[in-house]
Parts: C-alpha cells; sequence; structure tokens
C-alpha cells in the first residue's frame, strides 16, 4: 500500500496540525511564495511519487486566495506523480452557490468543484456541506461527513428532559431531525424566507417551543442574520433559554457579539472547521480534527467512511435519555 503523505495550506494549519497527531504522521512542509506579479507558486516540499497524497484546506477568507492555493497544491501533487490526491476540504463555502434562483448567475459550487478535479483531485472529504445536492457536482468519489455526533456527544452532558432542537428554515430541518434523534428530543423549524444575503424574515415556527430550553442548529453562521431573526421569534414565544449550535463557525461582522449578547442565550457551540477569529465566554469550540482523521485513515486503508455514520446512529440510540 502506498505510503500517506499529508500537506496544508496556509488557511486553517493549526487544524492539520491537529489531523496529524491523530494519524500519528508528519504534517510535511508546502512553501508558498508571491511573484512580483502577484502570482502564487506552491512547492510541496516532500516526496509525492506513488503516494497517497491528503490536502487539508478550508475555502475561508480570503476564500479567492486560498482556492487558487489549493488549486496549485493540487496540480504539484499530480506533477509530482502522487498515485492519489485527495482534498480534504473542512469547509466549502462555494455550496452555498448551489442554483440558479436569479436570471443570469453562475453557480459557484459546481464551477469550483469542477477546477478542483481539473486540477488534478481524485477524491474529496468534506464535511457538512450547505446543500447536500453539492455532492453530485463532483465527478470523482466525495466522502461527505457532518459534525452530528460531536455535537451530541457534547449536548448529553446537560438536563435534555425539557430540550427541543429548532432548525432555522425547512431547509435544514433534515440534519435537525438526526440531531434530535441522537439526542432524544423533539425538534422545531422555522418558515423563513431569504430577500438578500444580510436580510431574511422568519414568519413563523413549526412546533411547541414555549417554555422549552431550545437548541439552535445550522450548518454554518456567517453574518448571522438568520439565527439573530430566530432569537427575536422564540423569545416572542417565551422559551426558557437558548444553545446555538453550529458546525462552520465563520462569524462575520460581529455575529458572535450579536447572537452571545442576547440574554436568552446561554452558549453558542461551534467546531474548528474554520479558524476561530472572534472570541466569547459563551463561545464553545469542538475538535473535528479526530473525525477527519479517521475518515483519512480509512479512505487510505480502503475501510468504509459511512461505517462512521453507523456507529455515531448506534452510540446515539443506545446512550440517549
Amino acid at each position: 500500500m502506498q505510503e500517506i503523505a499529508v500537506f496544508s495550506g496556509s488557511a486553517h494549519p493549526e487544524l492539520a496540525e491537529e489531523i496529524c497527531e491523530h494519524l500519528r504522521v508528519p504534517l510535511l512542509p508546502v512553501r508558498t511564495t508571491r511573484f512580483a506579479n502577484d502570482c502564487l507558486e506552491v512547492q510541496l516540499q516532500a516526496n509525492c511519487r506513488e503516494r497517497d497524497v491528503f490536502l487539508i484546506q478550508p475555502l475561508v477568507k480570503p476564500v479567492q486566495e486560498n482556492l487558487v492555493e489549493l488549486l496549485l497544491m493540487i496540480d504539484a501533487a499530480r506533477g509530482a506523480s502522487a498515485a492519489r490526491t485527495t482534498v480534504v476540504m473542512p469547509h466549502y463555502s462555494y455550496a452555498r452557490s448551489d442554483k440558479k434562483d436569479a436570471p443570469r448567475i453562475s453557480i459557484g459550487g459546481r464551477l469550483v468543484a469542477d477546477l478542483l478535479v481539473a486540477a488534478g483531485a481524485s477524491r474529496v472529504l468534506a464535511m457538512t456541506l450547505h446543500s447536500p445536492q453539492v455532492h453530485g457536482f463532483f465527478s470523482v468519489p466525495v466522502d461527505h461527513l457532518h459534525a452530528l455526533r460531536e455535537l451530541a456527544l457534547y449536548f448529553r452532558r446537560y438536563d435534555l428532559s425539557n430540550t427541543i432542537v429548532v432548525s432555522p428554515d425547512l431547509g435544514n430541518a433534515k440534519a435537525a431531525s438526526h440531531f434530535a434523534r441522537f439526542l432524544d428530543v423533539p425538534v422545531a423549524a422555522g418558515a423563513k424566507q431569504r430577500f438578500s444575503d444580510d436580510r431574511v424574515e422568519i414568519t413563523s415556527i413549526i412546533g411547541e417551543v414555549s417554555g422549552r430550553d431550545v437548541i439552535v442548529l445550522d450548518d454554518e453562521i456567517a453574518r448571522g442574520s438568520t439565527v439573530v431573526e430566530l432569537l427575536a421569534k422564540l423569545a416572542e414565544r417565551r422559551v426558557r433559554s437558548v444553545r446555538v449550535a453550529c458546525t462552520h463557525g465563520l462569524f462575520a461582522d460581529g455575529a458572535l457579539g450579536r447572537i452571545g449578547g442576547r440574554s436568552e442565550v446561554v452558549e453558542i457551540v461551534c467546531t474548528n472547521t474554520v479558524p476561530i477569529t472572534e472570541r466569547s465566554t459563551k463561545l464553545t469550540v469542538l475538535s473535528i480534527a479526530p473525525a477527519l482523521a479517521e475518515a483519512m485513515r480509512r479512505i487510505h486503508d480502503g475501510e468504509s467512511v459511512s461505517a462512521l455514520f453507523d456507529a455515531a446512529i448506534v452510540a446515539g440510540s443506545g446512550s440517549a435519555g
């Protein structure tokens, strides 16, 4: 079997180092330089020939810079005769551009998937894509993980006898239902209408939330406009407390402060798929490095990655209550 080789782009090296600690392999060096004309050049500074290469790079701000760096890393691995190149993308920001909902707009999620494959990606390992259909944009195998197990294991430390999981919109309701089953609690959802990137309206909440402890579950929080709107509706229903949970804690433009500043919010929980640049006493960050490392090990060893979810479901049903 080919030897494993793990490299990281500059987007989130701390996560890559933690993944390598779990894999018990070194994080191999990458040299990125910039020419006078502002073009990037990437050199993988370790042997790739006939090795199983993993390139770790979430697409986070500056997204375009990190995307080009990732494409150059993939091209470098292909040029160095890697046996297989797997892109480990904990956050695929272009997954939000997944449909043509206005005339003459691009579908960025599909275009970027094509670019990754054209550069030489053999496989993609992603975490909590914004829309499940983005999986189908890739013409190479995609292993799509989620962080529901990590989040559920964390929330089980609390008394959940009066708890309900609330999805901010119907699009995330399926994930919220899975999460609620892990916790053995009921689920509700907001009816949302989006007018722009930072303007949404939640007209109603489907489900009984009054007097309950609420866990709001979303895939990512950027500006937080949806969550803030939902919190206002929950306050009208006189919920007892709110904990906010998400996989990708982007927290742009002061979102963490706006959410954490509300008195009903007692905690905000996210994972480290992206670098956390803002801090709050209400913020808890969980690591998904063990899950990504195990998935990478299974890919390398030719084992089932979907078995990770089977184990999560068994664990969820076995310790609920």
